[in-house]
């Protein structure tokens, strides 16, 4: 699913425009971003919850000339899925 998927499916659920469907959609994202940024925990009893972790600097290689390279510690996403969202897509 896409995102012009997802608020027709918003629109369609929640008997909204898709155009105000779009906007909610838009604020979730924003909202979520900027919390991440902050450093701080977005958790949707039953859906999940989205935070942030820091991932160590590391050595990998360069697959096509077996070079070691230095990989850079950064900041990643990550979203683990809730109880009530897990049972359903069983």
């Amino acid at each position: 699913m896409n995102k012009a998927e997802l608020i027709d499916a918003i629109a369609s659920h929640a008997e909204l425009s898709k155009v105000d469907a779009k906007k909610a959609l838009d604020a979730f994202i924003a909202a979520t971003t900027t919390a991440l940024k902050n450093d701080q925990r977005v958790a949707l009893v039953g859906f999940g919850s989205f935070s942030v972790s820091k991932r160590a600097a590391r050595k990998g290689r360069n697959p096509q000339t077996g070079k070691e390279i230095k990989i850079s510690a950064k900041n990643v996403v990550k979203f683990k899925a809730g109880s009530e969202l897990s049972g359903k897509v069983k």
